[in-house]
């Protein structure tokens, strides 16, 4: 720590692309180059390396309306390589677990004309799903030359708990050719030996999912295993932190990790605090600004320091390991703004003092001359201290909010930012420490998954694939597995 604080902004954001400097101790050089060494190459891989003939359509904008340009990414290269898998597989249906505001389900319905099931969660994305189809579906009729029957996804509303849950919900759905929204299906207590008994008429279909959260994922590879109907899964996961893992104390469990036998035996503990790094980007570190880096470093110490706010004040709250939402990028917009104005006041009057940031802060005279008691140097320095405290303020009014807890003086707040302040220069060096163990336990995750594919029959072919560009879209690897059989077209 003591090397690597004294590091330029610009070395630390590249230390988690495995990027070191010769004046590194050799134990700190050792590490970061061991942990880059054993993560999986993440750069895009072009769809045609994995299916010679597949054709990538571009969204137009009637598709990519809503969409920005990750989304876009994302969904042109997924909905390429969904389309090529089912035509290998002889599957003209398609499931989208997770499927949000229906971009994956659409494109694959009206460019590839799929039919597309489209399951979330929330009834309210399912109206915007059907709603936002219709629209499309009017543009594509009137590109029509010849009658033609247009595809539109069938929204499903269910809360997924578990695979039975899904796989129950994804056969029912497929098998019901009536309406094309079906709110709050009631088939949780199925138990799949129950689903394969009634699966007649079922099609042969595929499980797709961009980014489905937590277990959802982990319930997506275990109905493509059970399933006899289900051909083949193409599944980015993501929010590694809010999977289930497994304590090793109930064997009844079914966690999200580990999923396979070979991680299951080494009896790993991750945590949610070391599942939450596997979703930190090399890529995004690397290609972050200083002034944007070190907002990021603020943020982080503003964390530490509310932290301390609850212990002390609200030591029954801080017991619990409260969320408190994610406040940093609001915090960034603040910080921006505040930027921009003080910019816009410096140009009108060049003599911009300590009494202009009274005067913008009038909520915090209180403290202002406390403030002027901490020995911080130059002027410019002194306004930047006080305009960090003002941000931690903000921050902590904001997560006791959210809390629902009590407000603390201004002189109380500055006290423990008088505390942690000096501490501040370290927070960027170990969290680009932590960040580099991120990529390498992202790793551990999809190799488990891989495994856990691997290990239920020599009839599975399951790999990982870069599909995505990962400086646009950090999770970026995409779990790919098809069913080989012998007696059937498929294989």
């Amino acid at each position: 720590m003591e090397c690597l604080r004294r590091e330029p902004v610009e070395s630390l954001l590249k230390l988690p692309s495995g990027c070191v400097q010769e004046h590194w101790p050799a134990t700190l050089r050792e590490f970061v180059l061991t942990a880059r060494s054993l993560v999986i190459p993440r750069e895009q891989k072009a769809p045609q390396s994995l299916v010679s003939d597949i054709h990538v359509a571009p969204v137009g904008t009637v598709l990519a309306q809503g969409m920005n340009s990750k989304k876009k990414h994302e969904i042109e290269n997924l909905a390429a390589v969904v389309h090529a898998i089912a035509k290998r597989c002889g599957a003209k249906t398609v499931v989208d677990v997770g499927s949000g505001q229906g971009y994956l389900a659409q494109a694959l319905s009206f460019e590839y004309q799929l039919r597309v099931v489209a399951i979330d969660a929330s009834s309210h994305h399912a109206s915007v799903t059907i709603a936002r189809a219709e629209r499309i579906k009017k543009h594509y009729a009137a590109k029509c030359v010849e009658k033609q029957l247009l595809m539109v996804p069938r929204a499903v509303t269910c809360h997924v708990l578990s695979s039975d849950t899904l796989a129950a919900v994804t056969l029912d759905a497929c098998k019901d050719d009536n309406g094309e929204h079906v709110r709050d299906t009631k088939t949780s207590t199925k138990k799949i030996t129950q689903i394969q008994e009634s699966t007649q008429g079922t099609p042969p279909l595929i499980l797709a999912g961009l980014h489905a959260c937590g277990d959802l994922s982990v319930n997506m590879l275990r109905v493509f295993v059970s399933c006899e109907q289900v051909k083949a899964l193409v599944s980015i996961g993501c929010c590694y932190n809010l999977l289930s893992e497994d304590t090793y104390e109930d064997t009844d469990t079914c966690p999200g990790f580990p999923m396979s036998k070979a991680a299951k035996h080494s009896e790993l503990v991750l945590g949610k605090s070391i599942r939450d790094l596997a979703c930190q980007s090399a890529e995004r570190w690397r290609n972050l600004t200083m002034d944007i880096a070190l907002q990021n470093f603020d943020v982080h110490a503003f964390r530490a320091a509310f932290q301390m706010v609850l212990e002390k004040y609200f030591p029954e709250v801080s017991r619990l390991s409260p969320s408190i939402g994610r406040q940093g990028k609001a915090l960034r917009r603040q910080r921006l703004r505040k930027v921009v104005e003080s910019q816009m006041t410096t140009k009108k009057n060049d003599d911009f003092s300590c009494s202009t940031l009274k005067e913008q802060n009038k909520n915090t005279n209180d403290v202002h001359p406390v403030i002027h008691e901490v020995d911080t140097g130059p002027d410019d320095i002194h306004q930047n201290a006080h305009q960090k405290f003002i941000l931690f303020k903000d921050f902590t009014l904001s997560g006791l909010g959210r809390l629902g807890c009590g407000s603390v003086e201004d002189t109380s707040l500055l006290e423990i930012w008088k505390d942690v302040q000096p501490f501040s220069e370290y927070i960027g060096p170990f969290w680009c420490l932590r960040a580099a163990l991120g990529p390498l336990v992202e790793t551990y995750i999809l190799l488990d998954r891989l495994l856990y594919l691997q290990e239920r029959s020599n009839l599975v072919e399951a790999l990982l694939f870069p599909l995505f560009d990962p400086t646009i879209s950090p999770r970026n690897m995409a779990v790919i597995a098809w069913k080989l059989c012998a007696n059937s077209s498929e294989a």
